[in-house]
C-alpha cells in the first residue's frame, strides 16, 4: 500500500484545449458507433443481403459476447499502470485497430450465404471488443481529469457537442457520402466511407491522447482483488440504477434510430414529403448549392434524389441541431437543480415527443418535424448528464468504500450501452421479421407498415419512460454531490501532508 501525494488540486480547471482534445475522442468513436446504431440493420438487410431474422440473430449473439467482455475490460483498465496513467494509453493502443475492424465490419466480401453470416458475426464481435477496449478507458478518463463535478459537467457538454457533430455526419451526410464515394454502388460506398472515418478517427484518438492528463489519484493506491471490486459494485445502488437506465436509454436510441429509415421509406407519404421539402425551400437550397459548386468547377453535391431518403436525412439534421441547443442548457440547469432531477424530468418530456408519433397521419409531415425538434431539444439536455452521473458514481464508490475503481464503474455505461444497442438493434430487425418485412418488395404490406409505425413510437417510448422513472431511486442529488466532492477533496488534501 503506497500513499500518494496530491500534486494537483482536485478541482483542477480544465483548459479549452484539453476539453476539445478529449472531445475529439468521442467524435472519432461516434463516427463508428452512430453508424452501428443507425445503419447496421439497414446495411445487413439491404446492402449485404442478409435476411432480417438472420441479422437479428447476428446482432444479438455478437452483442451478448461484446457485453460480457465489457466488465473484463473494466478490470483490465483499472489495473493498467503506465507512465501515461491507467486510461490514456488505451486511446493510443486501440486507435489503429478500431479503424481497421470498423472497415472490415462494413465490407461486403462475396462469400456464400453461410460465409456471409460467419463473416458478419466475427467482424461484429471484434468491433464490439475493440470498441470496449477503446471507449471504456476513454469514458473512465473523464473521471480522473479533474475532481470538480462542475468541471465534469462542462467537459460533458464539450464532448457531447462533438458527439452531436458525429451524429449529424452519420444521420444526415452518410448516405450522400455513400453515393459520392461509391459511385452509386452502396456496398462500395459504405466501404470507402468507413475507410475515411477510420483515418479521421485514428488521428482524433491520437490528439485526445496527447492533449489530456490524468490527475485524480485515490488517497491510497491498493491492488484490490477482482472479487472485492465486484463486491463493491453489487452493493453500489447508484451504479445498479445507472446500469439499468443506460440499458433502457440505448434500447430506445437503437430502436428508433434504426427504424426511422424504414419509417420514411414505407410509412411517410412520399408525395406529401416531396411537397414539404419543396415548400420549405430545401430542394431549392440543394439546387443552389450545386449551382455554386458547378460555377467554380467543382462536382455537384450528390444528395439523394428520392424524397424518403432526403426527408430522413433532414429529419435527423433537425433533431441533432436541437440536441446541440439542448446541450447548451444542460450545465446551467444541472448546476442549479442537480443532474438527477434535470435528467429525469427532461427525459420524460423527450419521451412524450417520441410516443406521439403513433398518432401522426402519413401525410402530416410538418407535425412530424415539429415533434422531432422538441424531442431533440429535451433529449439534448440529458445527453451530457448521463455520462457525468457515471463519474459521480465513481466518486460515490470511493467516498463510501475508500477505494477507487473508475474503469469498472464506467463499465456500467459501456455494458449498458452494448446491452441496449444489442437489444434495440435486434428489436429493429426482429420486429421487421415479425411483421413480415421483405426488402425485395417495392411496397410493404399494411401489417408491416403498422409494425414500423409502432417501432418508432410506442415501442421506442417504453424504455425511455422506464428510465425516467428509475431516476426516482437514484439518490445522488445536488446536496449529496456537494458533500461527496467536499469530503473527497478533504481526504486527498490530508493525504498530501
Amino acid at each position: 500500500m503506497t500513499t500518494l501525494s496530491a500534486q494537483l488540486p482536485e478541482n483542477h480547471t480544465l483548459s479549452v484545449v484539453e476539453k476539445i482534445g478529449y472531445s475529439l475522442g468521442d467524435l472519432a468513436a461516434n463516427l463508428i458507433f452512430q453508424t452501428l446504431v443507425t445503419f447496421l440493420a439497414f446495411f445487413y438487410t439491404d446492402v449485404y443481403g442478409l435476411a432480417p431474422a438472420t441479422a437479428a440473430g447476428i446482432m444479438a449473439v455478437g452483442g451478448i459476447f461484446g457485453a460480457c467482455f465489457t466488465p473484463v475490460m473494466g478490470i483490465i483498465a483499472d489495473r493498467t499502470r503506465t507512465r501515461w496513467g491507467k486510461f490514456r494509453p488505451w486511446l493510443l493502443w486501440t486507435s489503429v485497430p478500431f479503424g481497421a475492424v470498423a472497415l472490415l465490419a462494413f465490407s461486403t466480401p462475396d462469400f456464400s450465404p453461410n460465409g456471409k453470416v460467419i463473416y458478419a458475426v466475427i467482424t461484429y464481435v471484434l468491433l464490439l471488443i475493440v470498441y470496449a477496449a477503446n471507449n471504456l478507458p476513454y469514458s473512465a478518463l473523464s473521471g480522473v481529469l479533474t475532481g470538480s463535478m462542475a468541471e465534469r459537467n462542462s467537459l460533458s457538454s464539450y464532448r457531447f457537442v462533438a458527439v452531436m457533430f458525429a451524429q449529424f455526419v452519420i444521420q444526415v451526410l452518410l448516405l450522400p457520402l455513400v453515393l459520392i464515394l461509391g459511385g452509386g454502388d452502396k456496398a462500395v460506398g459504405f466501404h470507402n466511407t468507413m475507410m475515411l472515418f477510420s483515418i479521421v478517427g485514428t488521428l482524433f484518438f491520437l490528439i485526445a491522447f496527447f492533449t489530456t492528463k490524468e490527475r485524480v489519484l485515490p488517497v491510497v493506491e491498493t491492488r484490490s482483488s477482482v472479487g472485492q471490486d465486484i463486491s463493491d459494485l453489487v452493493k453500489n445502488v447508484p451504479w445498479i440504477i445507472m446500469l439499468i437506465v443506460t440499458i433502457l436509454v440505448f434500447v430506445t436510441l437503437a430502436l428508433k434510430g434504426g427504424s426511422y429509415i424504414y419509417y420514411f421509406k414505407n410509412y411517410v407519404s412520399e408525395p406529401d414529403l416531396a411537397n414539404f421539402l419543396q415548400s420549405i425551400g430545401f430542394n431549392g437550397f440543394i439546387d443552389g448549392l450545386n449551382h455554386v459548386l458547378a460555377s467554380v468547377g467543382l462536382s455537384e453535391f450528390k444528395w439523394p434524389k428520392d424524397a424518403a431518403t432526403s426527408g430522413f436525412s433532414l429529419f435527423n439534421a433537425c433533431g441533432i441541431i436541437m440536441m446541440i441547443v439542448g446541450i447548451g442548457f444542460s450545465k446551467g440547469l444541472a448546476d442549479k437543480f442537480g443532474k438527477r432531477n434535470v435528467f429525469g424530468f427532461t427525459l420524460f418530456l423527450a419521451t412524450i415527443f417520441v410516443f406521439v408519433f403513433y398518432f401522426f397521419p402519413a401525410d402530416n409531415i410538418g407535425i412530424m418535424f415539429i415533434s422531432q425538434l422538441l424531442h431533440g431539444f429535451f433529449y439534448g439536455i440529458t445527453i451530457p448528464l448521463l455520462w457525468a452521473m457515471i463519474a459521480d458514481v465513481a466518486d460515490f464508490s470511493e467516498w463510501k468504500n475508500g477505494r477507487r475503481a473508475t474503469a469498472i464503474i464506467f463499465s456500467a455505461m459501456i455494458l449498458g450501452l452494448k446491452a441496449g444497442l444489442t437489444i434495440g438493434g435486434s428489436l429493429v430487425v426482429g420486429l421487421l421479421a415479425m411483421y413480415g418485412y421483405d426488402a425485395s418488395l417495392g411496397t410493404q404490406t399494411a401489417p408491416t407498415v403498422h409494425g414500423i409505425l409502432l417501432s418508432v413510437s410506442v415501442y421506442a417510448s417504453i424504455p425511455f419512460f422506464a428510465a425516467a422513472g428509475f431516476m426516482y431511486f437514484y439518490k445522488i442529488d445536488k446536496t449529496l454531490e456537494a458533500q461527496i466532492e467536499s469530503d473527497l477533496a478533504a481526504r486527498r488534501k490530508a493525504a498530501g501532508h
